[in-house]
Protein backbone atom coordinates (compact mmCIF):
# COMPACT_ATOMS: atom_id res chain seq x y z
CA UNK A 1 0.00 0.00 0.00
CA UNK A 2 1.27 3.40 -0.76
CA UNK A 3 0.81 6.75 0.25
CA UNK A 4 1.37 9.93 -1.62
CA UNK A 5 3.64 12.67 0.72
CA UNK A 6 1.14 16.26 0.70
CA UNK A 7 1.07 19.39 2.11
CA UNK A 8 3.32 18.27 5.47
CA UNK A 9 6.08 17.21 3.61
CA UNK A 10 6.62 20.76 1.92
CA UNK A 11 6.52 22.10 5.63
CA UNK A 12 8.62 19.04 6.99
CA UNK A 13 11.83 20.02 3.99
CA UNK A 14 11.67 23.83 6.10
CA UNK A 15 11.35 22.70 9.88
CA UNK A 16 14.02 19.95 9.22
CA UNK A 17 16.36 22.00 9.08
CA UNK A 18 15.56 24.37 12.42
CA UNK A 19 14.62 21.17 14.71
CA UNK A 20 18.42 20.19 13.47
CA UNK A 21 20.42 23.10 13.40
CA UNK A 22 22.22 22.36 17.07
CA UNK A 23 23.76 18.71 15.51
CA UNK A 24 26.79 18.08 13.73
CA UNK A 25 25.88 14.84 12.16
CA UNK A 26 24.32 15.11 8.79
CA UNK A 27 20.20 15.32 8.28
CA UNK A 28 20.05 11.65 6.65
CA UNK A 29 21.75 8.82 8.09
CA UNK A 30 22.42 5.53 6.27
CA UNK A 31 19.54 3.99 4.52
CA UNK A 32 16.81 6.89 5.36
CA UNK A 33 14.22 7.57 2.76
CA UNK A 34 14.01 11.52 2.33
CA UNK A 35 10.69 12.62 3.09
CA UNK A 36 10.34 14.40 -0.20
CA UNK A 37 10.12 11.57 -1.73
CA UNK A 38 7.05 11.28 -3.50
CA UNK A 39 5.78 7.59 -2.42
CA UNK A 40 6.30 5.57 0.46
CA UNK A 41 4.73 2.59 2.02
CA UNK A 42 2.22 3.43 5.09
CA UNK A 43 4.63 2.18 7.84
CA UNK A 44 7.50 4.32 6.81
CA UNK A 45 5.90 6.96 8.61
CA UNK A 46 5.96 5.38 12.21
CA UNK A 47 4.29 8.50 13.93
CA UNK A 48 2.05 8.96 11.45
CA UNK A 49 1.89 12.15 9.10
CA UNK A 50 1.28 14.23 12.23
CA UNK A 51 3.89 12.44 14.74
CA UNK A 52 6.69 11.53 12.47
CA UNK A 53 10.36 12.80 12.22
CA UNK A 54 12.78 11.89 9.74
CA UNK A 55 16.41 11.80 11.28
CA UNK A 56 18.34 8.96 11.84
CA UNK A 57 21.04 10.42 13.87
CA UNK A 58 21.87 10.65 17.46
CA UNK A 59 19.01 12.89 18.26
CA UNK A 60 16.12 11.14 16.34
CA UNK A 61 14.54 10.41 19.56
CA UNK A 62 14.34 14.40 20.66
CA UNK A 63 12.72 16.08 17.40
CA UNK A 64 9.54 17.60 17.64
CA UNK A 65 6.52 16.79 15.63
CA UNK A 66 4.89 18.42 12.72
CA UNK A 67 2.29 19.40 14.71
CA UNK A 68 4.61 21.60 16.87
CA UNK A 69 6.61 22.79 14.43
CA UNK A 70 3.38 24.19 12.42
CA UNK A 71 2.91 26.50 15.63
CA UNK A 72 5.20 28.68 16.39
CA UNK A 73 4.00 29.36 20.20
CA UNK A 74 3.83 25.49 20.61
CA UNK A 75 7.13 25.13 19.34
CA UNK A 76 8.71 28.07 21.59
CA UNK A 77 6.91 25.72 24.50
CA UNK A 78 8.33 22.80 22.94
CA UNK A 79 11.57 24.11 23.44
CA UNK A 80 11.80 25.81 26.75
CA UNK A 81 9.61 22.17 28.15
CA UNK A 82 12.80 20.33 26.33
CA UNK A 83 15.46 22.57 28.78
CA UNK A 84 12.98 21.62 31.88
CA UNK A 85 13.58 17.75 30.81
CA UNK A 86 17.29 18.19 30.63
CA UNK A 87 17.83 20.62 33.88
CA UNK A 88 19.40 19.16 36.61
CA UNK A 89 17.66 20.28 39.58
CA UNK A 90 20.04 21.37 43.13
CA UNK A 91 18.72 21.33 46.67
CA UNK A 92 19.20 24.83 47.09
CA UNK A 93 16.00 27.23 47.43
CA UNK A 94 16.82 30.30 45.40
CA UNK A 95 17.87 30.24 41.60
CA UNK A 96 16.28 28.66 38.35
CA UNK A 97 17.69 24.95 39.14
CA UNK A 98 16.29 24.81 42.97
CA UNK A 99 13.76 22.36 44.42
CA UNK A 100 15.27 19.38 44.37
CA UNK A 101 14.58 17.42 47.29
CA UNK A 102 14.45 16.90 50.26
CA UNK A 103 13.91 13.16 49.47
CA UNK A 104 14.22 12.06 45.47
CA UNK A 105 14.82 9.96 43.13
CA UNK A 106 17.26 10.92 40.47
CA UNK A 107 17.69 15.42 39.65
CA UNK A 108 16.87 15.32 36.45
CA UNK A 109 14.28 13.29 34.09
CA UNK A 110 17.34 12.79 31.14
CA UNK A 111 18.87 11.11 34.42
CA UNK A 112 16.66 8.39 33.08
CA UNK A 113 16.17 8.60 29.66
CA UNK A 114 19.66 9.01 28.44
CA UNK A 115 19.13 10.65 24.80
CA UNK A 116 15.17 11.03 25.57
CA UNK A 117 15.16 7.07 24.91
CA UNK A 118 15.10 3.63 26.58
CA UNK A 119 17.46 3.74 30.09
CA UNK A 120 20.31 1.53 29.59
CA UNK A 121 21.35 -1.19 31.84
CA UNK A 122 22.77 -0.94 35.09
CA UNK A 123 26.49 -2.95 35.34
CA UNK A 124 27.10 -5.78 38.13
CA UNK A 125 28.07 -3.97 41.34
CA UNK A 126 26.22 -1.49 43.52
CA UNK A 127 23.13 0.17 42.37
CA UNK A 128 24.29 3.42 40.99
CA UNK A 129 21.77 6.73 39.84
CA UNK A 130 24.22 9.68 39.62
CA UNK A 131 25.11 9.54 36.33
CA UNK A 132 23.20 10.20 32.86
CA UNK A 133 22.06 7.07 31.38
CA UNK A 134 21.26 4.55 34.02
CA UNK A 135 17.61 4.06 33.65
CA UNK A 136 17.06 1.44 35.76
CA UNK A 137 14.37 1.57 39.01
CA UNK A 138 14.73 -0.53 41.93
CA UNK A 139 10.95 -2.38 42.62
CA UNK A 140 11.00 -3.32 46.33
CA UNK A 141 7.84 -5.46 46.60
CA UNK A 142 6.45 -8.32 48.89
CA UNK A 143 6.24 -11.52 47.12
CA UNK A 144 3.38 -13.11 48.59
CA UNK A 145 1.44 -10.60 46.99
CA UNK A 146 2.91 -8.75 44.43
CA UNK A 147 2.83 -5.22 46.03
CA UNK A 148 4.99 -2.81 46.37
CA UNK A 149 6.69 -2.66 50.26
CA UNK A 150 5.14 0.22 52.54
CA UNK A 151 8.77 1.28 54.04
CA UNK A 152 9.92 2.76 51.17
CA UNK A 153 7.79 4.79 47.85
CA UNK A 154 6.94 3.17 45.22
CA UNK A 155 10.19 4.17 43.33
CA UNK A 156 13.06 4.37 46.41
CA UNK A 157 14.25 7.30 47.31
CA UNK A 158 18.54 7.11 47.01
CA UNK A 159 19.31 10.59 47.68
CA UNK A 160 18.59 13.75 50.02
CA UNK A 161 19.35 17.44 50.49
CA UNK A 162 21.13 17.53 53.83
CA UNK A 163 20.99 17.75 56.68
CA UNK A 164 18.12 14.78 56.15
CA UNK A 165 19.12 11.31 54.81
CA UNK A 166 18.56 8.69 51.91
CA UNK A 167 15.30 6.99 52.51
CA UNK A 168 17.51 4.15 50.62
CA UNK A 169 21.42 3.59 50.61
CA UNK A 170 22.22 2.50 47.22
CA UNK A 171 25.48 1.47 48.39
CA UNK A 172 23.62 -1.42 49.83
CA UNK A 173 21.64 -2.49 46.85
CA UNK A 174 23.98 -4.63 44.51
CA UNK A 175 23.56 -6.24 41.36
CA UNK A 176 24.48 -9.37 39.74
CA UNK A 177 24.27 -10.33 36.35
CA UNK A 178 23.56 -14.17 35.84
CA UNK A 179 24.52 -17.12 32.94
CA UNK A 180 21.34 -18.88 31.85
CA UNK A 181 21.49 -21.77 29.58
CA UNK A 182 18.23 -22.67 28.04
CA UNK A 183 16.17 -25.71 27.43
CA UNK A 184 17.98 -25.61 24.20
CA UNK A 185 21.38 -24.96 25.31
CA UNK A 186 21.01 -21.57 23.56
CA UNK A 187 21.71 -22.88 20.58
CA UNK A 188 19.83 -22.80 16.88
CA UNK A 189 19.58 -26.02 15.21
CA UNK A 190 21.69 -25.07 12.68
CA UNK A 191 24.47 -24.68 15.06
CA UNK A 192 24.63 -20.80 15.96
CA UNK A 193 25.07 -19.92 19.47
CA UNK A 194 22.99 -16.96 21.78
CA UNK A 195 24.35 -15.92 25.01
CA UNK A 196 21.45 -15.17 28.19
CA UNK A 197 22.04 -13.59 30.79
CA UNK A 198 19.54 -12.13 34.36
CA UNK A 199 20.11 -9.30 36.64
CA UNK A 200 19.40 -10.72 40.49
CA UNK A 201 19.13 -7.87 43.18
CA UNK A 202 20.31 -8.23 47.10
CA UNK A 203 19.53 -5.31 49.57
CA UNK A 204 20.45 -5.90 53.15
CA UNK A 205 18.22 -4.52 55.38
CA UNK A 206 20.38 -1.68 56.58
CA UNK A 207 19.96 -0.18 53.10
CA UNK A 208 16.55 1.05 54.62
CA UNK A 209 17.25 4.32 56.83
CA UNK A 210 13.82 3.77 58.92
CA UNK A 211 14.59 0.73 59.50
CA UNK A 212 18.24 1.67 61.06
CA UNK A 213 16.71 4.13 63.50
CA UNK A 214 14.16 1.44 64.73
CA UNK A 215 11.20 3.12 63.05
CA UNK A 216 10.31 -0.15 60.70
CA UNK A 217 10.78 -2.99 62.75
CA UNK A 218 10.46 -5.75 60.46
CA UNK A 219 10.71 -5.04 57.01
CA UNK A 220 8.97 -8.42 56.52
CA UNK A 221 9.05 -10.71 53.20
CA UNK A 222 10.82 -8.23 50.30
CA UNK A 223 12.35 -8.58 47.08
CA UNK A 224 14.27 -6.45 44.63
CA UNK A 225 13.98 -6.44 40.67
CA UNK A 226 15.04 -3.76 38.43
CA UNK A 227 12.43 -1.98 35.90
CA UNK A 228 13.80 0.06 33.15
CA UNK A 229 12.85 3.49 32.08
CA UNK A 230 10.85 3.28 28.53
CA UNK A 231 11.11 5.90 25.46
CA UNK A 232 9.21 8.77 25.79
CA UNK A 233 8.93 9.86 22.28
CA UNK A 234 5.36 8.94 20.55
CA UNK A 235 3.81 9.07 23.74
CA UNK A 236 1.15 11.83 22.86
CA UNK A 237 0.39 9.15 19.43
CA UNK A 238 -0.53 6.46 22.28
CA UNK A 239 -2.27 9.02 24.00
CA UNK A 240 -4.12 9.61 21.00
CA UNK A 241 -5.79 5.97 21.01
CA UNK A 242 -9.25 5.73 21.78
CA UNK A 243 -10.46 4.17 24.69
CA UNK A 244 -13.20 2.06 23.14
CA UNK A 245 -10.18 0.59 20.61
CA UNK A 246 -7.81 -0.52 23.42
CA UNK A 247 -11.18 -2.09 25.02
CA UNK A 248 -11.66 -3.42 21.99
CA UNK A 249 -8.45 -5.22 21.56
CA UNK A 250 -8.93 -6.67 25.30
CA UNK A 251 -12.14 -7.90 24.36
CA UNK A 252 -10.19 -9.77 21.20
CA UNK A 253 -7.52 -11.34 22.81
CA UNK A 254 -9.97 -12.68 25.88
CA UNK A 255 -12.28 -13.99 23.59
CA UNK A 256 -9.80 -15.97 20.65
CA UNK A 257 -8.21 -17.55 23.60
CA UNK A 258 -4.72 -17.53 21.67
CA UNK A 259 -2.54 -16.91 23.96
CA UNK A 260 -2.02 -19.32 27.22
CA UNK A 261 -2.07 -17.04 30.03
CA UNK A 262 -4.84 -14.54 28.75
CA UNK A 263 -5.57 -11.51 30.10
CA UNK A 264 -4.60 -10.13 33.52
CA UNK A 265 -7.37 -10.57 35.51
CA UNK A 266 -6.89 -7.13 37.76
CA UNK A 267 -7.26 -4.97 34.70
CA UNK A 268 -9.81 -6.86 32.53
CA UNK A 269 -12.18 -9.66 32.75
CA UNK A 270 -15.44 -11.06 31.54
CA UNK A 271 -15.16 -8.31 28.85
CA UNK A 272 -15.03 -5.22 31.21
CA UNK A 273 -12.69 -3.50 32.75
CA UNK A 274 -11.81 -4.03 36.29
CA UNK A 275 -9.94 -1.15 37.11
CA UNK A 276 -9.03 1.79 35.05
CA UNK A 277 -7.49 5.02 36.12
CA UNK A 278 -8.40 8.08 37.82
CA UNK A 279 -7.01 10.36 40.05
CA UNK A 280 -9.50 11.70 43.12
CA UNK A 281 -6.57 13.24 45.24
CA UNK A 282 -8.12 16.60 46.45
CA UNK A 283 -4.46 17.73 46.49
CA UNK A 284 -4.19 16.84 43.04
CA UNK A 285 -7.13 17.80 41.36
CA UNK A 286 -8.37 21.14 40.56
CA UNK A 287 -11.08 22.63 42.10
CA UNK A 288 -14.61 22.53 40.60
CA UNK A 289 -12.79 20.03 37.87
CA UNK A 290 -16.41 18.61 36.24
CA UNK A 291 -14.80 15.48 35.02
CA UNK A 292 -12.95 14.86 38.41
CA UNK A 293 -12.91 11.32 38.94
CA UNK A 294 -13.29 9.82 35.14
CA UNK A 295 -12.00 6.55 34.69
CA UNK A 296 -9.42 5.63 31.67
CA UNK A 297 -7.33 2.53 30.58
CA UNK A 298 -4.26 2.27 32.03
CA UNK A 299 -1.99 2.25 29.07
CA UNK A 300 1.42 3.37 29.98
CA UNK A 301 4.82 1.81 32.04
CA UNK A 302 5.98 -1.66 31.73
CA UNK A 303 3.40 -2.47 34.79
CA UNK A 304 0.36 -0.85 33.38
CA UNK A 305 0.41 1.76 35.74
CA UNK A 306 -0.18 4.81 33.99
CA UNK A 307 -2.71 6.96 31.80
CA UNK A 308 -3.82 9.31 30.06
CA UNK A 309 -0.64 10.73 29.46
CA UNK A 310 -1.44 14.20 31.32
CA UNK A 311 -1.01 12.32 34.66
CA UNK A 312 1.15 9.80 32.97
CA UNK A 313 4.87 8.49 34.42
CA UNK A 314 6.25 11.52 32.68
CA UNK A 315 4.41 13.76 33.08
CA UNK A 316 3.85 12.81 36.79
CA UNK A 317 7.92 12.49 37.13
CA UNK A 318 8.87 15.81 37.09
CA UNK A 319 7.59 15.73 40.47
CA UNK A 320 7.91 12.54 42.33
CA UNK A 321 11.05 11.64 40.78
CA UNK A 322 12.42 14.70 42.00
CA UNK A 323 10.31 16.16 44.45
CA UNK A 324 9.87 19.35 42.59
CA UNK A 325 6.70 20.89 43.34
CA UNK A 326 3.86 22.11 41.28
CA UNK A 327 0.66 24.19 41.62
CA UNK A 328 -1.25 20.88 42.21
CA UNK A 329 1.46 18.78 43.48
CA UNK A 330 2.26 20.63 47.03
CA UNK A 331 3.03 17.91 48.47
CA UNK A 332 6.19 15.59 48.96
CA UNK A 333 6.59 11.68 47.98
CA UNK A 334 7.17 10.07 50.64
CA UNK A 335 6.19 6.48 52.17
CA UNK A 336 2.82 4.81 53.31
CA UNK A 337 4.40 3.18 56.25
CA UNK A 338 1.75 3.56 58.69
CA UNK A 339 -1.08 3.92 56.06
CA UNK A 340 -3.33 2.21 58.18
CA UNK A 341 -2.62 3.71 61.75
CA UNK A 342 -4.70 6.37 63.48
CA UNK A 343 -2.88 7.72 66.00
CA UNK A 344 0.46 10.24 66.01
CA UNK A 345 2.11 7.98 63.29
CA UNK A 346 -0.47 9.10 60.62
CA UNK A 347 -1.79 12.56 62.09
CA UNK A 348 2.03 13.73 63.05
CA UNK A 349 4.10 12.05 60.63
CA UNK A 350 1.37 11.47 57.66
CA UNK A 351 2.41 7.64 57.69
CA UNK A 352 5.38 7.77 56.50
CA UNK A 353 8.53 5.92 58.02
CA UNK A 354 10.95 8.20 56.69
CA UNK A 355 9.23 11.37 58.38
CA UNK A 356 9.05 9.87 61.65
CA UNK A 357 12.58 8.40 61.52
CA UNK A 358 13.77 12.00 60.28
CA UNK A 359 11.90 13.55 62.51
CA UNK A 360 13.99 12.39 65.06
CA UNK A 361 17.34 11.85 64.14
CA UNK A 362 19.69 13.92 65.82
CA UNK A 363 21.67 15.05 63.11
CA UNK A 364 18.63 15.90 61.15
CA UNK A 365 17.63 17.76 63.94
CA UNK A 366 21.38 19.94 63.96
CA UNK A 367 20.74 20.87 60.68
CA UNK A 368 17.23 21.86 60.43
CA UNK A 369 17.64 25.34 61.46
CA UNK A 370 19.84 26.10 58.73
CA UNK A 371 17.74 24.32 55.76
CA UNK A 372 14.51 25.66 56.98
CA UNK A 373 15.47 29.13 57.65
CA UNK A 374 17.05 28.70 53.98
CA UNK A 375 13.32 27.51 52.72
CA UNK A 376 11.20 29.87 53.72
CA UNK A 377 13.28 33.36 55.67
CA UNK A 378 10.26 35.05 56.02
CA UNK A 379 8.69 32.69 58.41
CA UNK A 380 5.65 32.56 56.01
CA UNK A 381 4.79 28.82 57.23
CA UNK A 382 5.14 29.14 61.48
CA UNK A 383 4.62 25.40 62.06
CA UNK A 384 7.98 24.34 59.59
CA UNK A 385 10.10 26.48 62.62
CA UNK A 386 10.75 25.82 66.07
CA UNK A 387 10.99 28.08 68.93
CA UNK A 388 12.84 26.15 71.08
CA UNK A 389 15.72 24.64 68.59
CA UNK A 390 16.64 22.68 72.16
CA UNK A 391 13.59 21.28 72.41
CA UNK A 392 13.74 17.18 70.68
CA UNK A 393 9.93 17.37 70.43
CA UNK A 394 9.29 20.76 69.32
CA UNK A 395 11.82 20.35 66.63
CA UNK A 396 10.73 16.89 66.14
CA UNK A 397 7.11 18.46 65.12
CA UNK A 398 8.54 20.96 62.95
CA UNK A 399 10.42 19.00 60.81
CA UNK A 400 7.20 16.93 60.96
CA UNK A 401 4.85 19.59 59.60
CA UNK A 402 7.39 21.05 56.76
CA UNK A 403 7.69 17.19 55.86
CA UNK A 404 4.37 16.98 55.54
CA UNK A 405 2.56 19.70 54.36
CA UNK A 406 0.06 19.85 51.78
CA UNK A 407 0.70 23.50 51.05
CA UNK A 408 4.77 23.49 49.86
CA UNK A 409 5.33 26.28 48.20
CA UNK A 410 5.46 25.78 43.96
CA UNK A 411 8.96 25.77 42.60
CA UNK A 412 7.67 25.09 39.18
CA UNK A 413 5.25 27.39 37.80
CA UNK A 414 2.06 26.69 35.87
CA UNK A 415 3.86 28.25 32.76
CA UNK A 416 6.90 25.82 33.05
CA UNK A 417 4.86 22.78 33.50
CA UNK A 418 2.59 23.83 30.90
CA UNK A 419 5.98 23.87 28.71
CA UNK A 420 6.72 20.51 29.69
CA UNK A 421 3.57 18.80 28.99
CA UNK A 422 3.68 20.85 25.42
CA UNK A 423 7.42 19.06 25.03
CA UNK A 424 6.07 15.50 26.14
CA UNK A 425 3.01 15.24 24.26
CA UNK A 426 5.45 16.69 20.96
CA UNK A 427 8.01 14.40 20.65
CA UNK A 428 7.73 12.77 17.34
CA UNK A 429 8.49 9.12 16.30
CA UNK A 430 12.00 8.23 14.05
CA UNK A 431 10.42 7.07 10.70
CA UNK A 432 10.73 4.00 9.68
CA UNK A 433 14.93 2.81 8.43
CA UNK A 434 16.02 1.06 5.10
CA UNK A 435 12.40 0.30 3.99
CA UNK A 436 13.98 -0.31 0.46
CA UNK A 437 16.53 -3.14 2.29
CA UNK A 438 14.79 -6.73 0.63
CA UNK A 439 15.61 -8.16 3.80
CA UNK A 440 14.18 -5.72 5.67
CA UNK A 441 11.05 -5.95 3.66
CA UNK A 442 11.30 -10.05 4.13
CA UNK A 443 11.73 -9.46 8.14
CA UNK A 444 8.45 -7.66 7.92
CA UNK A 445 6.68 -10.69 6.50
CA UNK A 446 8.27 -12.76 8.70
CA UNK A 447 7.68 -11.02 11.76
CA UNK A 448 4.03 -11.49 10.88
CA UNK A 449 4.19 -15.10 9.44
CA UNK A 450 5.60 -16.76 12.88
CA UNK A 451 3.08 -14.64 14.78
CA UNK A 452 4.80 -11.86 16.74
CA UNK A 453 2.49 -9.64 15.10
CA UNK A 454 -0.03 -11.08 17.95
CA UNK A 455 1.17 -9.22 20.47
CA UNK A 456 3.42 -6.51 18.58
CA UNK A 457 0.43 -5.19 16.98
CA UNK A 458 1.62 -3.54 14.14
CA UNK A 459 -0.91 -0.54 13.84
CA UNK A 460 -3.42 1.88 15.83
CA UNK A 461 -5.77 4.57 14.54
CA UNK A 462 -5.96 7.41 16.67
CA UNK A 463 -9.09 9.07 17.26
CA UNK A 464 -10.52 13.01 17.36
CA UNK A 465 -7.49 13.29 20.23
CA UNK A 466 -10.00 14.76 22.44
CA UNK A 467 -7.78 14.55 25.40
CA UNK A 468 -8.28 14.04 29.31
CA UNK A 469 -6.13 15.15 32.14
CA UNK A 470 -6.90 13.24 34.87
CA UNK A 471 -5.99 16.62 36.98
CA UNK A 472 -8.38 19.44 35.86
CA UNK A 473 -4.96 21.25 34.67
CA UNK A 474 -6.11 20.81 31.79
CA UNK A 475 -9.20 21.62 29.27
CA UNK A 476 -9.83 18.64 27.24
CA UNK A 477 -8.30 18.64 24.30
CA UNK A 478 -6.36 21.91 25.31
CA UNK A 479 -5.28 23.97 22.00
CA UNK A 480 -2.05 24.17 24.21
CA UNK A 481 -0.84 20.67 23.55
CA UNK A 482 -0.08 19.40 20.17
CA UNK A 483 -3.15 16.66 18.59
CA UNK A 484 -2.97 13.93 16.76
CA UNK A 485 -6.13 13.21 15.01
CA UNK A 486 -7.03 10.53 12.43
CA UNK A 487 -3.39 8.84 12.15
CA UNK A 488 -2.47 5.09 11.32
CA UNK A 489 0.82 5.16 13.75
CA UNK A 490 3.14 1.96 14.09
CA UNK A 491 4.25 1.01 17.46
CA UNK A 492 4.21 -2.33 17.23
CA UNK A 493 2.40 -3.05 20.42
CA UNK A 494 -0.86 -4.42 21.18
CA UNK A 495 -0.41 -1.93 24.46
CA UNK A 496 -1.73 -5.20 26.38
CA UNK A 497 0.47 -7.42 29.15
CA UNK A 498 1.04 -10.36 28.78
CA UNK A 499 3.44 -13.19 30.63
CA UNK A 500 7.38 -14.71 29.34
CA UNK A 501 8.06 -16.43 32.25
CA UNK A 502 11.81 -15.56 32.75
CA UNK A 503 13.75 -16.05 35.31
CA UNK A 504 13.96 -13.23 38.19
CA UNK A 505 11.16 -11.72 36.03
CA UNK A 506 9.30 -8.62 36.53
CA UNK A 507 7.37 -7.82 39.72
CA UNK A 508 3.79 -9.35 38.43
CA UNK A 509 4.98 -11.24 35.93
CA UNK A 510 2.28 -9.66 33.94
CA UNK A 511 4.43 -7.01 31.33
CA UNK A 512 3.22 -4.55 28.86
CA UNK A 513 4.38 -5.20 25.11
CA UNK A 514 6.76 -2.66 24.59
CA UNK A 515 6.56 -0.76 21.23
CA UNK A 516 9.00 -1.17 19.05
CA UNK A 517 9.33 1.75 17.30
CA UNK A 518 12.65 3.84 17.45
CA UNK A 519 14.22 0.99 19.29
CA UNK A 520 16.79 0.02 16.75
CA UNK A 521 18.41 3.32 17.17
CA UNK A 522 18.88 3.40 20.68
CA UNK A 523 23.12 2.41 20.95
CA UNK A 524 23.24 5.24 18.66
CA UNK A 525 21.03 8.20 20.66
CA UNK A 526 21.80 7.05 23.72
CA UNK A 527 25.69 5.80 23.59
CA UNK A 528 24.75 2.94 25.14
CA UNK A 529 27.06 -0.10 23.88
CA UNK A 530 24.71 -2.88 24.13
CA UNK A 531 20.83 -2.78 22.60
CA UNK A 532 18.74 -2.77 26.25
CA UNK A 533 15.83 -4.68 25.65
CA UNK A 534 13.17 -6.20 28.16
CA UNK A 535 11.68 -4.55 30.81
CA UNK A 536 15.27 -4.69 33.09
CA UNK A 537 18.13 -4.38 29.68
CA UNK A 538 19.18 -7.89 30.17
CA UNK A 539 18.75 -8.31 26.68
CA UNK A 540 22.04 -7.17 25.06
CA UNK A 541 20.75 -7.99 21.65
CA UNK A 542 17.96 -8.29 19.23
CA UNK A 543 18.43 -12.23 19.24
CA UNK A 544 18.31 -12.37 23.01
CA UNK A 545 15.40 -10.46 23.70
CA UNK A 546 13.45 -12.65 20.93
CA UNK A 547 14.72 -15.89 23.38
CA UNK A 548 13.88 -14.86 26.55
CA UNK A 549 10.45 -15.27 25.33
CA UNK A 550 10.83 -18.83 24.97
CA UNK A 551 10.09 -20.04 28.52
CA UNK A 552 7.38 -23.10 27.60
CA UNK A 553 4.47 -21.57 29.41
CA UNK A 554 5.33 -18.06 27.80
CA UNK A 555 2.93 -16.43 25.59
CA UNK A 556 5.12 -16.11 23.05
CA UNK A 557 6.10 -19.40 22.49
CA UNK A 558 4.59 -20.90 19.42
CA UNK A 559 6.45 -17.60 17.75
CA UNK A 560 10.16 -18.44 19.08
CA UNK A 561 9.65 -22.35 18.37
CA UNK A 562 9.11 -20.97 14.34
CA UNK A 563 11.70 -18.29 14.82
CA UNK A 564 14.51 -21.16 15.85
CA UNK A 565 13.67 -23.47 13.00
CA UNK A 566 14.43 -20.35 10.01
CA UNK A 567 17.49 -20.52 8.26
CA UNK A 568 20.07 -18.12 10.10
CA UNK A 569 19.63 -15.53 6.89
CA UNK A 570 15.65 -15.23 7.51
CA UNK A 571 16.36 -15.03 11.52
CA UNK A 572 18.83 -11.70 10.41
CA UNK A 573 16.61 -10.43 8.49
CA UNK A 574 13.63 -9.98 11.12
CA UNK A 575 16.40 -8.89 13.31
CA UNK A 576 16.98 -6.36 10.87
CA UNK A 577 13.30 -5.17 10.32
CA UNK A 578 13.18 -4.65 14.10
CA UNK A 579 16.16 -2.75 14.05
CA UNK A 580 14.53 -0.74 11.28
CA UNK A 581 11.47 0.22 12.96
Amino acid sequence: MKKTNYYLMSLLLVAGALCGCNDDEPAQGPGTTNPGETSLPDWYYAGGELGTAYLSTSNAYEQPTPVVEADAEMNERFKHGEALFEKMYMTNHTGVRSGLGPAYVRNSCIHCHPGYGHGKRNAAGSFETSSIGNGCLLVVYNPDNDAYVSWLTGMPQGHAAEPFKAPLDESKVIITWNKYTDEWNNTFPDGETYDLEYPSVTMSPDAVYAYNKGVVTDLGNYNVVLESTIGIYGTGLLDAIPDEDLKAEYTKQENDGYLPNGINPAFFKGGEWVKQYSNTKATDVAAGFADAGEQHPFRFTYALSRGPLQDAAGINAMWNITNVTRSNRRYHYLDTYFAAATDENKTKFGGSSWVKASAYDPEVQAGYKDYIESLDPEGNHPTWHAADYTDTEEVAAAIAAYLTSTELDVEMDDEDFIDFAVWHRGLAVPAVRNIDDPDVVRGKELFEEIGCTYCHRPSWKTGSDNFYDPNGFFARGDSRLPKYPNQTIWPYSDLVQHKLHMENDIRTGWCRTTPLWGRGLHQMCTGSPTADRLHDNRARTVVEAIMWHGNPQSDARKSVEKFRELSKEDRDAIVKFIDAI
